[in-house]
């Protein structure tokens, strides 16, 4: 069946695109458009800089049709910064509107935002809620089950985020004491899903880094979409993967090399238009080990890739790595 959020329809065994920070910008986000995500979101963007109009957090906001159904992932501490972020973010004209009460990292946390929301539970749903008001878009949220081993309260929050009208739950496996160590704990992800008072969609993301794994967790846990993050980085073609396996039980193990060099180069390309030629080669740094991640004898091309700024110099490199791996 397939799987709605909102006025939003996804089809069935829905992909989404984790919203991670110097990642998931415009330029990575339309190549895993390509490749058959199926809902994207912005780069989580700060309330506090929407309302001073930093240029950073405006940036972020720049979305277009070709990249929908698009959200936009807003976190902050304050309720009334929150609802007015919100306002912001609707004149770029998203899909939906998605709160960030799971980011885990110490200068967010520090701040009230973010995953220590799940230290103050009524503020949580209290903040939810006054967004949930102030906009006609879905709201959905994305948290984690808790803060550390003694703190999961994801059952029960997942009830009381769906009762002030939320639209779809999105759960990372992790509490943020683990920050990204560890393993993701599905088994929760599961309860909330199997709970019969849950109606709305709940969407599991971690440790979903292939194919068999996305189908393994999916069909064990009865979730209705799965989200991939880190995974993604330097290698969009893992939606195709996923969704060739889901379709046919094959797919393809590892592209040929003149794929990976043709939309390396692509994503570069659209990383400078975006972003001008220095930043635009310095953006695309993360990117380049996963491109040609599992090649033998890679090392010194990546040097140069993660030393030069010099667009000329990263596509003769690319050439290069192209002539060097031919099959």
């Amino acid at each position: 069946m397939a799987l709605r959020i909102g006025n939003i329809e996804l089809g069935e065994n829905p992909l989404f695109l984790a919203p991670m920070e110097d990642i998931t910008d415009k330029p990575f986000r339309m190549i895993c458009k390509k490749f058959g995500v199926d809902i994207m979101y912005t780069e989580f963007i700060s309330s506090e800089g929407l309302i001073r109009d930093a240029r950073k957090s405006i940036a972020k906001l720049d979305i277009s049709d070709i990249e929908r159904p698009i959200g936009v992932q807003i976190f902050g501490h304050d309720i009334s910064s929150m609802q007015r972020a919100t306002e912001l973010a609707e004149e770029s004209k998203p899909d939906l509107i998605d709160l960030n009460f799971g980011c885990p990292v110490r200068k967010v946390v520090n701040k009230g935002a973010g995953a220590a929301l799940l230290l103050d539970i009524d503020k949580m749903i209290k903040m939810t809620e006054a967004v949930v008001k102030s906009t006609l878009l879905p709201v959905t949220v994305k948290t984690r089950i808790g803060w550390d081993e003694k703190n999961k309260p994801i059952v029960e929050l997942a009830e009381k985020l769906q009762d002030i009208g939320i639209k779809a739950l999105t759960i990372h496996g992790r509490t943020r004491a683990q920050l990204y160590t560890g393993n993701a704990d599905w088994t929760l992800i599961g309860k909330v899903k199997s709970n019969p008072r849950m109606f709305i969609p709940i969407i599991g993301n971690g440790d979903v880094n292939s194919p068999e794994i996305a189908k393994e967790l999916k069909e064990r846990y009865g979730v209705d979409g799965i989200m991939l993050g880190r995974a993604t980085i330097g290698n969009p073609w893992i939606f195709r993967n996923i969704k060739d396996f889901f379709s046919t039980g094959n797919y393809c193990m590892t592209p040929r090399i003149t794929e990976r060099i043709d939309v390396c180069k692509e994503h570069l390309e659209l990383s400078i238009e975006k972003k001008g030629e220095r930043t635009g080669v310095i953006e695309m740094r993360k990117h380049f080990i996963g491109y040609f991640k599992g090649l033998n004898h890679f090392k010194s091309f990546r040097m140069i890739l993660l030393q030069t700024t010099n667009r000329e110099q990263v596509l003769q490199v690319l050439d290069n790595i192209k002539a060097a791996f031919q099959e």
